[in-house]
């Protein structure tokens, strides 16, 4: 396992985690590429509140590192600040203020020396919705009234054509929101925002979100057989992925005929590791029982042709935001978190258990199966059509 590091992100790292952070990568991608715990990646990103800081510049009259490492070898050598000073071509005052600053003459280091005064070195300029009471109270109220930045800088356009100080970029007003520094306006009305973030997202995030969501060839829940809104005839299941602590998944399928529940292992999320888990499950069922899937979007299903080729079983989609389209499935996952709590680290559990597990559900009576179980129903079932 890789080491990851605990001290904090060098002024490098960050701007490395800034450029990937524009690119679109994720938090946990971020944190991969530069070996450190997701969580310091994100604390970074929230203290600016996704946005990516300005470039900041030096100014000439400033030391710089070269400078600063000179100094510190001057120290090292026992001279004195003045010739220090003096070899620099600088003023002994600046030099000695330098040293002062930063730990004296013992502890005095120009890596630590420079960080300092670059991160000392920020002058923040104060927003306009900082210095503009009026504005920023007419900006807070038509957040508070569900209004987007976007439109509450149209409306102040429009309403105050020749006041310019009473107009805002929508930028200004997502920066004053998101940038914890600021506080200009209260974080209670990030809630108002349609999407309720806390940061902002690059646009290239969410095209890179949008091109990875889309399932190639998806055939809606709509063109589903019949037979298997009804529940009328067995070997029409629900599927889904039920979550755990550290990103791990199981795989949930309930018969839409009995509400039998088959518990899968799965390695990880990818499509592969979720659709061979699954055609192996399903192909030990009897060909009665393999007639079709109903998935939601999540991108674990984008191979779903693979699935039905190792089985013959069609696979549907739901429509977006549809959870209740599989309701047997959802109502199970439910009933599962008895005995997987939230914060379960799920790649713990074998195959055997998950399949123990699946008995113990399978063996309690139902009330919409007018208290039969589970088990008992689709057994009678495939007798009967047997």
């Amino acid at each position: 396992m890789r080491s990851q590091r605990r001290a904090p992100l060098t002024r490098e790292q960050k701007q490395e985690l800034w450029r990937r952070w524009k690119q679109g990568e994720s938090a946990a991608e971020i944190a991969r590429a530069l070996d450190r715990f997701p969580d310091a990646v994100r604390t970074v990103l929230m203290k600016n509140g996704g946005i990516v800081p300005p470039a900041r510049s030096r100014s000439a009259s400033a030391l710089t590192l070269a400078e600063r490492e000179r100094i510190s070898r001057g120290l090292a050598l026992g001279q004195t600040i003045r010739g220090i000073a003096a070899a620099l071509g600088r003023a002994a005052s600046t030099i000695s203020r330098e040293v002062q600053r930063h730990g004296g003459r013992e502890a005095y280091r120009a890596t630590a020396a420079e960080e300092r005064a670059w991160t000392n070195g920020r002058r923040p300029k104060r927003c306009r919705l900082a210095s503009h009471g009026r504005l920023r109270r007419l900006v807070a109220s038509k957040l508070k009234a569900f209004w987007s930045p976007r439109q509450i800088a149209g409306w102040l356009k429009l309403e105050y054509p020749s006041d310019k100080a009473m107009q805002i970029s929508h930028e200004t007003i997502y920066r004053s929101l998101f940038i914890q520094a600021r506080g200009v306006l209260k974080k209670e009305l990030l809630e108002q925002l349609r999407l309720s973030r806390r940061m902002r997202r690059s646009k290239l995030a969410s095209a890179k979100h949008s091109s990875h969501s889309r399932i190639v060839d998806a055939v809606s829940i709509s063109q589903r057989p019949p037979e298997a809104d009804d529940r009328a005839v067995p070997g029409h299941w629900e599927g889904d992925l039920l979550a755990g602590a550290n990103n791990t998944h199981i795989a949930t399928l309930v018969e839409r005929h009995s509400r039998f529940t088959m518990l899968v292992k799965v390695k990880g999320k990818d499509t592969q590791s979720v659709v061979s888990a699954l055609s192996r499950q399903v192909k030990r069922l009897p060909v009665m029982l393999r007639k079709s899937l109903t998935w939601d979007r999540g991108t674990e299903m984008a191979s779903h042709k693979q699935f039905t080729v190792a089985t013959d079983v069609q696979v549907f989609f739901c429509d977006p935001h549809s959870p209740w389209q599989r309701g047997s499935n959802e109502n199970t996952n439910g009933l599962l978190r008895q005995y997987f709590p939230k914060g379960t680290d799920l790649s713990s559990y074998t195959q055997a258990q998950l399949d123990k597990v699946a008995r113990s559900l399978n063996q309690r009576p139902r009330e919409t199966l007018g208290f039969r179980t589970p088990a008992a129903r689709l057994q009678a079932t495939v007798a009967m059509t047997g």
